[in-house]
């Protein structure tokens, strides 16, 4: 009986405390207002204070700057200094009120990591050129490898690194130990070029390493089998080729197997980065006015590059279709390109279903191409005109002049239609979107 009575009020006592912490659980935590950011009114992450005295917190104050004010949000006066200074006082309070109430489902706010600032990374570049100049290769290894690291960190790492120039620090010490033996420094420049991969998409293509050596180098990472240092090769040259003059453009063909492991990173893809920087490579240098341009069409043909970019544009997303489409409109510039066209059985079927089907982009480049091929075709029977018609190229050229598209489009446009009017009356027309009936040669 007494151990009957005992354990109801047990019971009874624990009821009773999980009813008054499911009531308190329930209550509202007030965030006090020294923790809460005076722009976004929300709990502060990392708060820094101004030098007007207030504390905000860094992303919101940073993009008040960034939005090109100079003065205070609070108290309106200019700011001496736009640089904010971690607040460690309020951060430790917060992080400890965070803990205090956890049963709240209040989660500690992390400590933040203090972005590089300027000094900083010219110092780094100090250090770079040191090592450069003293041949430290280890030494270099580690800086490229501490600015990938800081850049990978956060964006405003990364911008902070773009303003100051260290792209062209990189680049400078990648030509530097270039001019060495390709294997005796290879550790240093898979270090920086692997940096330069990271920066350079958001720095200017001027920063890149333009010299022979340079360009050789990034062609023996672009050829070896470790899949990094391919895809951050490539990566390179997409920005690298861009500025290039004519002679190295005509290097880059010339050195052994420089288009083939382009071609190989397409037809066996690493990584879908990798693939959109291979096909801007070969377009600027297809489009490039280059003495060599034929040589580099004559070559991208003999690989069976046409093949691979209609089989491609099948069902490509739209990235890799706009630029597999601007290659094939550079590559059907050429006799020899057209050529190969002509002989596939996919080229008008995709053209003509690429019109109206990706984007603006891929519609004036699928425009363009058919305009080369239709206006070269010499064959009796109207050869590829034909095809178009039956595969409704008429009709998708009508709606595109109604719909609207750039004047020089439209001329193309509207030239095709007066070529293909001629054979229109004859010919039998089949839904453009159907492939059953075409021979695919894979």
């Amino acid at each position: 009986m007494m151990i009957s009575t005992w354990r109801k009020r047990r019971a009874a006592r624990l009821a009773g405390k999980r009813r008054l912490e499911s009531e308190m659980g329930d209550l509202e935590v007030t965030i006090p207002n020294h923790f809460r950011c005076p722009i976004s009114l929300e709990l502060m992450k990392d708060p820094v204070t101004m030098s007007s005295g207030i504390t905000y917190d860094r992303e919101s104050i940073e993009k008040w700057i960034e939005a090109g004010n100079v003065t205070c949000p609070v108290t309106n006066r200019v700011l001496r200094s736009l640089d904010p200074i971690p607040n460690h006082t309020i951060r430790k309070m917060m992080q400890d009120w965070c803990v205090a109430n956890s049963s709240h489902g209040i989660e500690r706010i992390p400590t933040p990591r203090i972005p590089v600032s300027s000094e900083e990374a010219l110092d780094i570049h100090f250090k770079i050129k040191t090592a450069c100049k003293n041949g430290d290769q280890t030494g270099c290894q580690n800086l490229a490898a501490k600015i990938k690291a800081l850049a990978k960190e956060s964006e405003r790492n990364k911008s902070c690194l773009v303003a100051t120039g260290t792209a062209g620090v990189l680049s400078y010490a990648f030509e530097e130990f270039s001019k060495a033996s390709f294997e005796e420094n290879v550790a240093v420049l898979d270090e920086i070029l692997s940096s330069l991969a990271v920066l350079l998409h958001h720095d200017e293509a001027t920063n890149c390493p333009g010299s022979d050596a340079s360009i050789d180098r990034i062609v023996l990472f672009l050829k070896s089998e470790d899949l990094s240092a391919r895809r951050n090769a490539v990566l390179v040259l997409k920005e690298l080729v861009p500025i290039l003059d004519y002679r190295k453009v005509d290097m880059l063909l010339e050195i052994e197997g420089a288009m083939e492991a382009l071609f190989k990173l397409i037809k066996a893809p690493i990584c879908h980065a990798a693939t959109n920087a291979s096909l801007m490579v070969i377009y600027h240098m297809v489009t490039s006015p280059s003495p060599s341009n034929a040589k580099i069409i004559a070559k991208l043909v003999d690989l069976g590059f046409v093949s691979l970019l209609l089989e491609m544009l099948v069902d490509a997303e739209r990235s890799l279709c706009e630029k597999a489409l601007g290659v094939l409109d550079g590559i059907c510039g050429s006799d020899q390109g057209r050529e190969e066209a002509y002989n596939h059985a996919l080229t008008i079927p995709v053209l003509v279903r690429k019109i109206h089907r990706v984007s603006d982009l891929a519609m004036k480049f699928s425009v363009s191409i058919l305009f080369k091929l239709c206006m070269n075709e010499k064959r009796e029977n109207g050869g590829v005109l034909v095809e178009a018609i039956q595969r409704n190229a008429f009709e998708k050229l009508l709606v595109l002049l109604q719909v609207g598209c750039d004047e020089r489009t439209k001329e193309k446009a509207t030239q095709l239609l007066r070529v293909l009017n001629v054979y229109r009356s004859s010919v039998d027309c089949i839904d453009s979107v159907d492939f059953k009936n075409v021979k695919r040669p894979f």
